[in-house]
C-alpha cells in the first residue's frame, strides 16, 4: 500500500484523499478513478463512518475496487482516539489518521506512539498524525485568522516524527478546513513546507488537509515540494447537495431516487475528475 506514497513521491504527483457518507459519493469518486486512471484514497471521519457503518464501508469499497480495478486505499480520517483508530484497523481499514492535535504535545506523541504499535501488530502500514490543530471545518466559513506562529515547526515536526515513528504527517501551512464564503483560501507558504520536507527527510509522507478552496497555482507548489496526499472534502459536499438541491427543484413530482441521484453523482464525480487532474495522478494506475 505504500508504494502509492513512494510512487507519487519519486513522480511528483499527490493522491486525493476524498471524503464520503454515502454510496453516491463512493461511486462517484470511483467513476472518476476509472475514468481517469488514477490511484485513490476513500476517507471517513469519525461522524462519516458512523452514519455509513466501517464494516460496510469495507465491503463497498471492496466491491468497487473489484469491478473497476481502481488502486484504493480506505483511510479513518480525523480519528480522535484510540478506540476510534482501533476499532478502524479492527474493521480491515489500510490506513489511520490519529488527531491529536488538541493534546498537549507530549501526549500527543504518547497517544500517537501507542497508535502506531497497534496498527503495526495489525500489518496497517499508514499511520498519520497531526499536532498543529488544523483551523475551520468542511464547510463554507465566513472568516478566520491564521496566525503563522500557529503553523507546523519543522523542528517539532522533525521531533514528532522521530519519537512516535509516524509514516505520514498533516501540515499547516496556510491551509484550513472549509471553503472561504466570499474568496479564495489564503496562500500557502511553501518555504515553510520546504524546510519542513528538509527536517522530516523522505520517508516520512507530508499530507496536506483543506485540499478545497486552495489555489491551484499553491496546489502545484505544494505537490512540487512534496505533499503526496492532499484531503477533499468540502467541495464534494457542496458539489452534491447543490446538484440535489437543483434536481429537486427542476423535479418536484419526482420521488425515486434513482432518478433524482444521476445527477448528484455526476457533480460529485465532476469535481473528483478534476482534483485528480490537478494533483497529476491521472493515468498512475
Amino acid at each position: 500500500m505504500l508504494d502509492i506514497f513512494k510512487k507519487a513521491q519519486e513522480n511528483k504527483y499527490a493522491v486525493g484523499a476524498f471524503n464520503v457518507s454515502n454510496l453516491e459519493q463512493i461511486k462517484a469518486i470511483f467513476l472518476a478513478a476509472q475514468n481517469l486512471k488514477s490511484p485513490i484514497i476513500i476517507s471517513a471521519s469519525e461522524g462519516e463512518a458512523e452514519f455509513i457503518g466501517k464494516k460496510h464501508l469495507r465491503a463497498i469499497i471492496d466491491s468497487y475496487k473489484k469491478e473497476t480495478g481502481v488502486e484504493v486505499i480506505l483511510h479513518q480520517d480525523h480519528g480522535k482516539s484510540f478506540e476510534t483508530i482501533k476499532d478502524s484497523i479492527d474493521a480491515g481499514y489500510d490506513s489511520v489518521q490519529f488527531d491529536g492535535s488538541k493534546l498537549s504535545f507530549e501526549e500527543n506523541i504518547e497517544k500517537t506512539k501507542r497508535i502506531v504499535e497497534y496498527a503495526q501488530s495489525k500489518g496497517v502500514k499508514n499511520v498519520e498524525a497531526e499536532f498543529n490543530h488544523l483551523e475551520g471545518q468542511s464547510a463554507l466559513i465566513e472568516k478566520i485568522e491564521l496566525k503563522k506562529e500557529n503553523f507546523t515547526d519543522p523542528s517539532q515536526a522533525k521531533d514528532f516524527v522521530e519519537r512516535t515513528g509516524v509514516d505520514a504527517l498533516a501540515v499547516v501551512i496556510g491551509n484550513l478546513h472549509g471553503v472561504f464564503k466570499d474568496c479564495q483560501n489564503p496562500k500557502l507558504d511553501i518555504d515553510r513546507l520546504k524546510e519542513i520536507r528538509e527536517a522530516v527527510g523522505q520517508d516520512v509522507n507530508l499530507v496536506l488537509h483543506g485540499g478545497s478552496g486552495i489555489a491551484e497555482d499553491d496546489i502545484k507548489e505544494a505537490v512540487k515540494n512534496g505533499i503526496v496526499k492532499i484531503n477533499v472534502n468540502t467541495e464534494l459536499r457542496m458539489a452534491y447537495t447543490n446538484s440535489l438541491k437543483k434536481t429537486l427543484e427542476d423535479n418536484p413530482d419526482q420521488i425515486t431516487p434513482y432518478k433524482i441521484m444521476p445527477l448528484v453523482v455526476e457533480a460529485v464525480q465532476k469535481v473528483v475528475e478534476e482534483k485528480i487532474k490537478l494533483f497529476g495522478s491521472d493515468n498512475k494506475l
